[in-house]
Formats: C-alpha cells, sequence, structure tokens
C-alpha cells in the first residue's frame, strides 16, 4: 500500500543551469550512402573510440577506478534490489564451476552488475544497444549507461559509458530510458534519473555527433529535469518514459510508468520538442490491484503481415501492444488491444487477460524483465530485448565477479493463426553461430528415457517436433477413468517427474549421465471434465544443481495449439541460460541453470517420455553452438572480425 504522501505534490530543488541550451533537436544531417572500403572506416573509427575513452574515463566523480563496490541505496531509491530467497549458507563454489557460467554468445558486459536493456536502436549501420550498468561492482548500484554495438545482433563491440550520474537530477542513478528516431534523422534519448534526494525525475540527452555512427558522445540537456512527477504520484513512482510515436495532431506523445495506491497506471505527455510537456487528463491505461507499472513500452501490431511496424504507425490493420513490468512479481505482462489517438487511451481486446492480471499474457514465464522493444527499420522487424537476472545468491555473483545477461534479441509480431498472442522468435542472425548438427527420428515408449548422442552439450540449438500417438490419443480421450487436469499449473505440478497419462515429455539438458542434475523443457497434455485436451509448455530446474542457494522453480503456461499441428519447441542452450519457445513462440520460458556436475564433457542431452499410457514420436535437429564476438572494441578486432 502506497504511503500517503504519495497522494501530495511532489517538492524538490531546481539548480539554476549555467546557461539556457540552444534547440535540442539538432539540425537534420540525411544519411548518405558510405562508399569507402569498410575495412578502412573501421580502422579509423577505432582510432577515434580510443581517443574518446580518455575523455569520457573520469566523466563522474561516484565511478571509480579502483573497482571497489559502494553501498546500494535500492531501497532508498525506491526500486528493487537482486532478490536472496533463500536464507541458507553460501554454497562452496569454485573457480571451474563459475568460469562454466559465463555464457557464449549471449550478451553481457566483462565484469560487473547489468540490468535492464535501455534505448535500443538502428543507426547509420549499426545497433546500438544501452544498458543499466554499476561500473564499480556486481551488485545492483551506481548505475550508468553501458553501452555496445553491432551489425547484427550478435557480435558486440563494448564502448566507453555514454552517461555516468554527474548531475543533481541523477545523482543516484542514470535510469532507464528510450530513444526516438526523430523525422529528420535526428535522436532524443529520454531517460529516469534519480536525483540526489532519490526523486525519479525525466531527462533529456542527445548525440553531440549525428555524424558518428558510433553515438559515442551524449549531452544532457541543459534545462533538464524535463517532468518530474505530478500531483498525486509518489516521489519515487514516476520512471521508465517510453519511445515517442507521433499524433494525428503532429505532436509526439510517451507514456511512463507509476502507480496510485495499488493502481498500475501509464501516464501520457504530448510534446512539441521534448524540452516541454502538456499532461494528458486521462492515462493511457490502468489496472487496479497491480502495483507499481515499470518499463512500459507500447507498440503498433500488423494484423495482417508478419512484419515490424514503426511506433507512429495506426490504422484499421492495426493493435496496439501494452506491456508494463510489474514491479511487484518482477514479471512482464502485455495485452493486445486498441489505441485511440484522439485522447490518448487505449483499452484491451479481453478485459478479462488485462495487463497486470494473474490471467494476462507474459513475453516469457520465467526469467525475464524490464524488455524493451524497438523498430528495426533496416529488416522491418520489431525487437525484444530482455533482462535475464541470475537466480543464485548475490555471493556467488560476487565471488564470480559479474551478475546478469540478455537474452538473444527475438522478433515479435502478432500470432496471424490466434490472433490472441503475440509470437516471439530468436532473431535470424543467431544461427550463424551454427556449426555441426545432427537429425534424429525417435520412438519413445511411456516412461522412457534416451540419452542423445551429441558431443559438446553446453551451447546448443536444438528444433523439435512432436506426436502423440494417434491411437494412445484416441484411447486415452475416451477412458471415463482417465483423471481430469482441469486445474493443472507447469508452477504447482512438481515438475517433469510427476507423470500423467499424456505427459510430461521433451529434453534434458545440462544433465549428467547419473541423471542426477538435469533441466527439462518439454510439454505436458491435460485432458479435462469435458475430455478437450490442453497443452502447457513447461521448464523445470527443481533438480537442475546441487547447490544449496539457487532459486529452483517450475516455469511455464499454456501454449495454443490448434487443429493439425504438431507440437514443436526450440530450446537454445548457452551454459547457464536455457531458453525454451514452445509451438513457433507462443509460449516462451527462459531460465538460469547452475549445474555442478553437468558441466563441461560431464553434460549431456536427454529425450524422455515421461507420461503413463502414450508413446511419442519425436522428430529433431541439434546444433552444436559457436561463441558470439562479444569484446571491447579494438583495432584488430573490428578489422579481423568484418
Amino acid at each position: 500500500m502506497a504511503s500517503s504522501d504519495a497522494l501530495l505534490p511532489v517538492i524538490f530543488r531546481r539548480k539554476p543551469s549555467d546557461s539556457i541550451a540552444d534547440n535540442l533537436i539538432m539540425e537534420s544531417r540525411r544519411r548518405q550512402p558510405i562508399k569507402v572500403h569498410r575495412a578502412v572506416i573501421l580502422l579509423l573509427i577505432a582510432l577515434y573510440v580510443a581517443l574518446i575513452v580518455i575523455h569520457n574515463g573520469s566523466a563522474s566523480k561516484n565511478i571509480g577506478s579502483n573497482g571497489t563496490t559502494t553501498k546500494s541505496h535500492a531501497h532508498l531509491a525506491g526500486v528493487s534490489e537482486k532478490r536472496n530467497f533463500r536464507k541458507t549458507e553460501p554454497f562452496a563454489w569454485n573457480n571451474t564451476m563459475l568460469s562454466w557460467q559465463r555464457t557464449a554468445f549471449h550478451f553481457q558486459p566483462e565484469k560487473n552488475w547489468m540490468n535492464d536493456p535501455n534505448g535500443p536502436l538502428f543507426y547509420k549501420g549499426l545497433y546500438h544497444f544501452f544498458y543499466q550498468y554499476n561500473p564499480n561492482g556486481d551488485v545492483w548500484g551506481d548505475i550508468a549507461w553501458g553501452h555496445a554495438v553491432s551489425m547484427d545482433l550478435i557480435h558486440w563491440l563494448h564502448l566507453p559509458l555514454v552517461m555516468v550520474p554527474d548531475q543533481w537530477y541523477d545523482a543516484n542513478g542514470v535510469w532507464t530510458g528510450s530513444a526516438t528516431l526523430l523525422d529528420d534523422g535526428s535522436i532524443v534519448m529520454l531517460y529516469t534519473g534519480s536525483t540526489d534526494n532519490f526523486v525519479q525525475v525525466q531527462n533529456l540527452a542527445y548525440p553531440e555527433d549525428l555524424s558518428d555512427p558510433l553515438l559515442l558522445k551524449w549531452t544532457k540537456f541543459s534545462g533538464n529535469p524535463v517532468l518530474v512527477p505530478p500531483p498525486g504520484i509518489g516521489a519515487k513512482d514516476f520512471r521508465d518514459p517510453t519511445t515517442a510515436w507521433e499524433t494525428l495532431g503532429g505532436k509526439w506523445r510517451i507514456t511512463i510508468g507509476s502507480k496510485v495506491n495499488r493502481t498500475g497506471i501509464s501516464i501520457v505527455y504530448d510534446t512539441t520538442d521534448f524540452k516541454t510537456y502538456e499532461k494528458l487528463d486521462n492515462s493511457l491505461h490502468q489496472v487496479p490491484d497491480t502495483g507499481m507499472w515499470e518499463c512500459i513500452d507500447f507498440y503498433p501490431v500488423s494484423k495482417t503481415e508478419i512484419i515490424g511496424l514503426g511506433t507512429s504507425v495506426n490504422g484499421p490493420d492495426v493493435k496496439h501492444i501494452l506491456k508494463a513490468s510489474m514491479d511487484d512479481t518482477r514479471t512482464d505482462h502485455y495485452a493486445i488491444g486498441t489505441y485511440y489517438d484522439s485522447n490518448g487511451t487505449w483499452i484491451p481486446d479481453d478485459p478479462n487477460s488485462d495487463v497486470g492480471k494473474s490471467t494476462s499474457l507474459r513475453y516469457d514465464y520465467g526469467k525475464f524483465y524490464a524488455s524493451k522493444t524497438f523498430y528495426d527499420q533496416n529488416k522491418k522487424r520489431r525487437i525484444l530485448w530482455g533482462w535475464i537476472g541470475e537466480s543464485d545468491s548475490e555471493a556467488a555473483d560476487v565471488q564470480k565477479g559479474w551478475s546478469s545477461v540478455q537474452g538473444i534479441p527475438r522478433t515479435v509480431a502478432l500470432d496471424m493463426k490466434t490472433g490472441k498472442n503475440l509470437v516471439q522468435w530468436p532473431v535470424e542472425e543467431v544461427e550463424s553461430l551454427r556449426l555441426s548438427s545432427k537429425k534424429f527420428e525417435m520412438k519413445v515408449k511411456p516412461e522412457t528415457v534416451v540419452q542423445v548422442n551429441v558431443s559438446s552439450t553446453a551451447q546448443l540449438d536444438i528444433e523439435a517436433e512432436f506426436e502423440i500417438n494417434k491411437e494412445d490419443l484416441e484411447k486415452i480421450a475416451r477412458d471415463e477413468s482417465v483423471e481430469a487436469e482441469d486445474d493443472f499449473s507447469c508452477e504447482t505440478s512438481g515438475g517433469s517427474t510427476v507423470s500423467g497419462s499424456l505427459g510430461p515429455f521433451g529434453f534434458s539438458v545440462l544433465t549428467d549421465e547419473n541423471l542426477s542434475e538435469q533441466t527439462t523443457v518439454y510439454f505436458y497434455v491435460t485432458k479435462g471434465k469435458d475430455s478437450k485436451l490442453k497443452t502447457f509448455f513447461c521448464t523445470d530446474t527443481l533438480r537442475s544443481t546441487m547447490a544449496t542457494d539457487v532459486v529452483r522453480s517450475v516455469y511455464g503456461s499454456f501454449v495454443p495449439v490448434l487443429e493439425g499441428e504438431k507440437l514443436t519447441m526450440r530450446i537454445l542452450v548457452d551454459h547457464s541460460i536455457v531458453e525454451g519457445f514452445g509451438q513457433g513462440g507462443r509460449t516462451c520460458i527462459t531460465s538460469r541453470v547452475y549445474p555442478t556436475e553437468a558441466i563441461y564433457g560431464a553434460a549431456k542431452l536427454f529425450l524422455f517420455n515421461n507420461a503413463l499410457n502414450a508413446t511419442i514420436m519425436a522428430s529433431f535437429e541439434v546444433w552444436q553452438m559457436n561463441g558470439a564476438f562479444i569484446r571491447p572494441y579494438s583495432a584488430d578486432d573490428l578489422v579481423l572480425h568484418h
């Protein structure tokens, strides 16, 4: 319950600026095709970066060089740190185990803490990724913006920090924000700052040099903050501005997450210059008893084509997605609905599945939070980033020296077959990492486990189709003695060792030879009282590790399966992260796992069928995956890689 103080106007001191900023929207410079040899350009860029890092190396009084971790102020700031669920003694991790946990093709910094994705965009041939980063330690605190660039969303070069907490209006953190690419080719970045008094305000920044494809240097607007918590909104309940979209009246519109008591809301503002704003009387949307809404995302999807749409697109063939990250539960919820430009409101198609409700849809049913999309105008697709936190203890993070990864970027679009959910799929570029592969056709009887004959299994891409034996399926459907499972839930089911007539069946990844450690990704088909079948897609981490300081759960949800469809799944395994995509990405599950035995050469892959009464046919292909090029820039690396 929010304090009654949250209903009072926020009062803070505004510190005078030395000068009034010139027009922050820089004069347009149209992008021209580059015709010089790419290797020469990249070599020059690398030299330029080397000079810039000297300039940026000590940009903030809060950014130390001694590697010490300052005390976190998360609770004062009004945000959630990593939560330690298990009050147990730290497990005796050794360096061999911890070294194995670091991923090979997921984005992560070289060291220290990382959380929310920020302001992703495609600019002058490069994908830019900004992220919440603690340059001083491996726990939350001293939040600045990390920055990396890529030509393909897979191979990344780390660049210098772009924004650090060096002003009174962001002294306690340069928090989450979004980029808007304007019609004239210029860029504005809105972000939340936590002031020296822990008030959440919105600030503006923009690139100093639009001709620089690396966007290395950014300027904070001298008139910051441009927005403060309005009357009725708590000082610590006003954060994470979205990408702006254009209204029919020619203005730019944004929304910001908040709450009033226990009602989650998205506050809407219009602007023409990104310096001054008009608050709309209505919120974009609000849902009672959902708590604080963070990291709101709002974007259109096509009803007729599997393509991405620019954030300002609207019309009869368009639906709008409203996503909010629930601070209370640390889960990302979305709903599909209709946006009304005239008053800046949005209404869900299905009120029973509204944003944040227990019945609402989620991007991902595992570890996936604070997500952010952007429109990739290069390939006409919408790309989804998501922060994948840890499930181990903070002590383990300190020991290994880093915390968190980003999920593989996903395309996101409306499901053309159901019209009632999104589909997410790893960007096609990840397939460039595929090495050798093997194809398998297997018939697996009930209560059977079969080892899959592949070598190294720490980095895999698996695509599979399953069919339940038709005779078994018909027999069970007719058999009145088969117990109905109308209340089945992946989370409360007990995991993949609990058998039913039609499941579970799937894969055991990161599994040792004795099956003492295993992470299972599987389908479970239930029969209801009406004899209708319902399919669930689940991941079980209950036996993923012998370690005692790890949160182990069963994740998952119902997945729509249409008549005539086979059951399909895709699994990406990359050391301590496992990502599952059910039925073409209708239901997705990400998990973090920390085996102590099933590592290096001891990690195996198994196919299992724990159903009591059904034989399954499995057809699948397994690729071993190469590592991605993710490292600091250097002249040699830039030229050799490209």
